[in-house]
């Protein structure tokens, strides 16, 4: 196992700097790493880091919705009001229902399966949002407008509101069958997640006030909780849970609310953090890529994903609407919330381990993707920011 992080770090790290260098997204080059280390290629990495592979991805995931909480601007959410709550689960919605329609018609899946693919490839990706909408912030580009608070609070939930629902359609799949209850849960668990995790961020604000304790344990400290939670979440048996990754996010905007220096320092910890937590998840999920597969369903997937896209774009002009931001703010929003990464590598492989016909489709899809819309959605941004939007 040793051999195998040294690789996935020593490669991994190699060649995102690479494809830095040449102005791509540095997850690509992590992503064929795990490829190629991979066992559908030179097959170098050890069966034992393999079978560790989707918690390691659920670590990758906890750390980068709690950095994404601790650096949330509360005020220019709140300034957004209706487009901010619609960016949530609209654009998601739409794309999910995009699938639906596309994919039993090119791929000859099922409705069911069709949907569960739909939750996969819903979610924008935090890893390339994230740090792009932050320097927005720093550099005062729509800051005014609010549009990085707008995506960046959107992008969040967007994920957790899309892992809720794939969920729910996986383990329909499975066989637990579909009831009014479990679509009452998907509402139900966010906002329980909300509620838990903004208490246990305030708990966690006082805390850090009456004992003194370094910022690395800090760290620990919500680090542990967070996977208390996702444990907690795995166990429950009750009709209605609540979500813990939503919950996770919350515990950063709870403790920014009543101590944001804290936040803000251990906001920099958090990102320190990602740096490897970035590298495993995207070689790992390279690494359960069969590339033979990709060969037979390339073209159907990429009409797949062209298609679901325009209908998630359609779901951000939807939620734009009646705001006062003009027609080239409105594109490069419609642009920025595009991108896929980081909730794909996380539960993209997810049916493919529990045996679904439908899992090795559903990771190829995931994949491409990731190849095509991470470098595309940063350059998109990248290139459009300073022409599309005022700088405040």
């Amino acid at each position: 196992m040793l051999l195998s992080i040294s690789l996935i770090l020593i490669i991994g790290m190699s060649m995102g700097w690479i494809c830095q260098k040449i102005k791509l997204p540095g997850l690509i080059g992590m992503l064929i790493t795990g490829i190629l280390l991979g066992p559908y290629a030179l097959n170098l990495l050890d069966k034992s880091i393999l079978e560790l592979s989707p918690d390691l991805r659920k670590i990758a995931l906890i750390i980068i919705l709690t950095r994404a909480g601790l650096g949330l601007d509360i005020s220019g959410l709140k300034k957004n009001g209706r487009p901010a709550i619609l960016m949530c689960f609209v654009p998601a919605t739409f794309e999910l229902l995009g699938t639906i329609l596309l994919v039993p018609w090119l791929m000859g899946l099922s409705v069911l399966e069709a949907a569960v693919m739909g939750a996969v490839l819903a979610a924008v990706s935090p890893a390339v949002v994230v740090p792009r909408m932050v320097r927005l912030m720093d550099e005062g580009y729509g800051v005014k407008e609010g549009i990085p608070q707008l995506i960046l609070a959107g992008a969040s939930v967007d994920d957790v509101y899309v892992i809720v629902l794939f969920s729910t359609f996986v383990g329909m799949l499975q066989g637990e069958g579909a009831s009014i209850i479990r679509f009452i849960n998907i509402p139900a668990s966010i906002l329980l997640g909300i509620g838990i995790g903004f208490l246990l961020g305030i708990l966690l604000a006082y805390y850090f006030k009456k004992v003194h304790v370094r910022d690395t344990s800090k760290v620990l400290i919500i680090l542990s909780i967070s996977f208390l939670l996702v444990v907690i979440e795995d166990k429950l048996t009750t009709p209605i849970t609540f979500a813990s990754l939503i919950a996770v996010m919350f515990i950063g905007i709870g403790l920014q609310n009543k101590r944001e220096d804290v936040a803000r320092r251990l906001s920099v910890k958090y990102g320190k953090l990602w740096v490897a937590a970035e590298v495993f998840l995207f070689v790992l999920v390279g690494a359960t890529v069969n590339i033979g597969y990709l060969g037979n369903v390339g073209v159907k997937a990429l009409v797949v994903i062209t298609g679901a896209l325009a209908f998630r774009m359609l779901g951000v002009f939807v939620c734009l609407l009646g705001t006062s931001l003009r027609r080239r703010e409105k594109v490069f929003t419609m642009m920025a919330y595009t991108p896929k990464a980081t909730v794909q590598a996380a539960i993209g492989g997810i049916p493919l381990a529990l045996g679904f016909a439908c899992g090795d489709m559903v990771l190829t899809v995931a994949v491409l993707a990731i190849v095509l819309t991470a470098p595309l959605g940063a350059f998109a941004i990248d290139l459009s920011y300073k022409k599309l939007l005022n700088k405040n």
